[in-house]
């Protein structure tokens, strides 16, 4: 696409460098339609978007244009457990099965709620894989986790729950409140905070949301391109390895941009926000912003859920990534496989290119979407240009 891409929207006075790396990533890294958006002590100083709604199309991005998030959605997923344990109505350390007993069998009876949200439950894969129309079925994920044996001991080891994450959120979220956690988050976050945010993307909103699409990113200058260590290649490329079971848990992997892929609630995987609502949903994590009908200011965690959101619970060799990867309860935290904005920082990426983090030390808050899907699983080079911007802009006094 043309690199002079007109970049739309505004910046708070300091935060300049954010939209000059936004227009260098059309420029130079093979954007072809974004949105960025940063919030500050529940203020946004950065709202920005550019290029085209869809990967494939020339119709512009607009205010308000949505896209799928994929992984980012998981971030999303993991606020309604904390919400139902600050609540009172969630115990972390109960078994699963307490509340959802047929997932007892094969040997899963010690598999905790916590076992979950900081991937150590062991069970990243499903022998049989399911189907694109049955992982649209809410109840078929659930059953297939269940009847599945843990492939490493529960709490003893982590590794990236790629889809099964959404599966067994999503079940204990139904066993507790009645609600699937798609109709929660509907209800209880995106209405309260008028977040343009949805897991089950509703009817009405679907003209909004752009097609999505894999990109390839720029040959870098002298023609020498890094390539990922030869394990993690090994891993991605080996149909019997922990890596590609765990992602080959649908398989075909669905078409994302089939209207019934975005109206069905994928925790792990199909959430589709704008840049501001992933924004603004996490400002409302670490602090608090104004409420979506006037009325007052909302924060959705308190400082001692903020805390089990990011103590590191899992950190070291990820068994499914193959890297070094830090987990608290629900969010990735700052590391060198997914780099926020300091060692504070807690959030998610989604695979090809979305982010949204919270910094709470700065009162930052981050949310990145893009129709262009790159091969990154965790740190994509323009989602990081930004966050290396926001870091500059605060290091000039913004």
């Amino acid at each position: 696409m043309d690199v002079d891409v007109v970049v739309n929207g505004a910046v708070a006075e300091g935060f300049e460098p954010v939209r000059d790396a936004f227009a260098r990533n059309f420029a130079a890294l093979g954007e072809r339609g974004a949105a960025v958006a940063v919030y500050r002590d529940g203020r946004k100083v950065v709202d920005l978007w550019g290029g085209t709604r869809d990967v494939d199309g020339g119709a512009p991005w607009e205010r308000g244009t949505a896209q799928v998030m994929r992984s980012a959605t998981k971030g999303v997923a993991a606020a309604v457990p904390l919400l139902l344990h600050q609540r009172g109505e969630l115990d972390l350390d109960a078994p699963v099965g307490h509340h959802w007993p047929e997932f007892k069998a094969r040997g899963k009876e010690k598999v905790l709620v916590r076992h979950v949200l900081n991937h150590r439950a062991g069970l990243p894969v499903l022998d049989r894989p399911l189907t694109p129309r049955e992982a649209l079925d809410p109840a078929r994920g659930p059953e297939a986790v269940a009847a599945q044996a843990p492939v490493w001991e529960p709490g003893t080891d982590h590794g990236y729950h790629a889809l099964t994450y959404g599966w067994m959120v999503d079940e204990l979220v139904r066993r507790v409140t009645g609600r699937g956690t798609g109709e929660w988050i509907a209800s209880e976050i995106a209405a309260p905070l008028g977040l343009d945010l949805w897991l089950g993307l509703p009817r009405e909103e679907a003209a909004r949301t752009g097609r999505v699409g894999p990109v390839e990113g720029p040959e870098p200058a002298g023609g020498l391109r890094l390539r990922p260590k030869r394990a993690v290649t090994d891993a991605y490329e080996d149909p019997d390895s922990l890596t590609r079971r765990a992602f080959a848990a649908i398989t075909p992997f669905p078409d994302q941009n089939d209207p019934a892929y975005r109206a069905a609630a994928l925790p792990a995987t199909n959430g589709i926000a704008t840049a501001d609502g992933l924004a603004r949903f996490y400002a409302a994590l670490a602090g608090e912003v104004e409420s979506g009908g006037g009325a007052g200011r909302v924060r959705l965690f308190d400082p001692e859920t903020v805390a089990l959101a990011r103590a590191e619970e899992s950190a070291g060799a990820d068994r499914v990534l193959v890297v070094n990867t830090r987990f608290g309860l629900g969010y990735m935290l700052h590391g060198s496989a997914s780099p926020f904005l300091s060692p504070g920082s807690f959030g998610h990426p989604g695979r090809g290119g979305s982010l949204g983090f919270a910094d709470p030390e700065s009162g930052i808050a981050f949310g990145y979407v893009t129709n262009g899907l790159r091969k990154t699983v965790t740190a994509d080079p323009r989602a990081q240009a930004l966050v290396r911007a926001v870091r500059e802009a605060l290091a000039g006094g913004a």
